[in-house]
């Protein structure tokens, strides 16, 4: 869809009079909002805008076009972006003074949330453009370089992935020794308080040839560790070499194939797609990491209910055990929403109880907050935001105890770190544990992309402190 009335923004300066660079000199300045995927969805923006002559910069003074890819899943999403765009109204009139052009572009899920009320609240932003589509930014940017006020969000028909170039084997290997890569985008789970389905669409799973080729490039350039990203990632069903249908634990083992990629993750996951195949590669996989996100939301079958999650605590749990006797080793990390319309105390407390029974090694915790056109925002019963304070900080000691707990039941012993990048401090490099923690260790202790072997020393508040094995 586009806007064909051009509007101006008040910047001194007619759209005629600006200085539009050569695209060879062009910059881009993107801000990343929120979850993992959105990472990746960045830099492939990036990559997409490469041979439109766009160079990446850190520096949003110095950008041609700005682009905010952004999340809605957090409380008040969209006003946290409609704020950002008042701070970028005065860059933009500046460089408009100085006769330089700066286009602005707002990506992501509130983009596909909001989409034309965008321009309307901000006219100064020359493009909106949804997750499904950001494979067209060349060709909206054409569009939006010539006037136009452009909103790009309805959902892809071709595969977006086919569709975007490659990255040069230069640009990954300056991105570092881990990647993400996404294999699956969207969500047919409808929880009630997520708005995903709506913003994302539903599931789509890339083929496997698709998924080995861009992971046999990122080993090439160096990446020794993959996170294989996803909405509802284990829900991943994709066509296989064979042409037959793989289920996410046969793309692991044909992964773990590709020389140099030695380490594997996947995120995030639902307890309703965690199948026998997947819980088996936890088993026989050396090269998937001994850590799992699973996601439970609440510990109350009634609050679970409400939620639409289709299946109750004790599900879960037995689900944990599952995988816990496949891999003893294995690191839990969940997320749980606290103050869902409707909870009582006893709810409370039950999740409490779940926390307790699961022992996780780390979480993500937040007070409910409604979001608009989910079903969970027109539930009465809301819970008070002095009640949810409460809740959650009982519920964020009581992980942080756990977290605590399974940091120092490491020290003393013996793992394997994969060294990332340098330390903040002189003198120290940074690593990965098989639980992702950061791992503190000297600087010669080894090379960036090696997997060493070091001996746990003692835990600071999110890390680890190493010495060689």
């Amino acid at each position: 869809m586009e806007l064909n009335t051009i509007e101006r923004d008040d910047i001194g300066a007619a759209a005629e009079d600006l200085v539009v660079l050569p695209a060879a000199t062009r910059k881009v300045f993107v801000k990343t909002y929120g979850c993992q995927m959105n990472v990746y969805d960045s830099q492939r923006m990036t990559d997409a805008l490469a041979i439109d002559g766009y160079a990446a910069t850190d520096a949003i003074g110095e950008a041609d076009l700005v682009l905010l890819n952004t999340c809605h899943i957090r409380e008040k999403a969209a006003e946290k972006v409609y704020s950002e765009l008042g701070r970028i109204r005065e860059l933009k009139a500046e460089r408009a003074k100085a006769g330089r052009e700066m286009l602005v572009g707002v990506a992501g899920c509130v983009a596909q949330a909001e989409g034309a009320e965008i321009i309307r609240r901000s006219p100064l932003v020359d493009l909106v453009i949804g997750p499904q589509t950001y494979h067209r930014l060349p060709g909206v940017l054409a569009k939006a370089r010539s006037g136009e006020k452009i909103v790009e969000t309805d959902y892809a028909v071709e595969d977006k992935f086919e569709h975007l170039p490659q990255p040069k084997r230069a640009e990954l290997i300056r991105r570092g020794v881990t990647a993400f890569l996404t294999v699956q985008e969207g969500c047919d789970k409808f929880c009630t308080f997520c708005v995903v389905p709506y913003t994302r669409g539903s599931e789509v799973s890339r083929p496997v040839a698709q998924i080995v080729a861009e992971a046999e490039r990122l080993a090439d350039a160096g990446v020794r560790e993959v996170t294989l990203l996803g909405q509802n990632v284990n829900a991943w069903h994709g066509r296989g070499e064979d042409s037959e249908e793989w289920g996410l634990g046969r793309l692991l083992f044909r992964l773990a194939e590709i020389p140099g990629l030695a380490r594997l993750r996947y995120t995030t996951s639902h307890p309703r797609d965690m199948d026998d195949e997947l819980i088996a590669a936890h088993r026989d996989l050396p090269a998937l990491m001994p850590y799992l996100h699973l996601p439970v939301q609440s510990g109350s079958d009634r609050i679970l209910k409400a939620m639409n999650r289709r299946h109750m605590a004790k599900d879960y749990l037995t689900l944990i055990d599952r995988i816990r006797a496949a891999r003893n080793d294995i690191a839990l990390s969940g997320d749980f929403i606290v103050g869902f319309p409707g909870e009582t105390e006893a709810d409370f407390e039950a999740t409490m109880q779940l926390v307790e029974d699961v022992n996780y090694a780390s979480a993500f915790s937040f007070k409910y907050s409604p979001r608009p056109g989910t079903p969970g925002a027109e539930m009465n019963d809301q819970v008070p935001e002095a009640v949810k304070d409460e809740r959650l900080q009982r519920l964020q000691a009581l992980l942080l105890k756990q977290q605590q707990h399974f940091g120092a039941s490491l020290v003393g012993k013996t793992i394997d770190t994969l060294i990332e990048k340098p330390g903040r401090q002189a003198g120290q490099k940074v690593g990965r544990s098989p639980w992702l923690q950061p791992v503190i260790v000297d600087e010669k202790a080894g090379e960036i992309g090696d997997i060493i072997r070091v001996r746990i020393t003692k835990t600071g508040y999110n890390s680890l402190f190493a010495e060689l094995a």
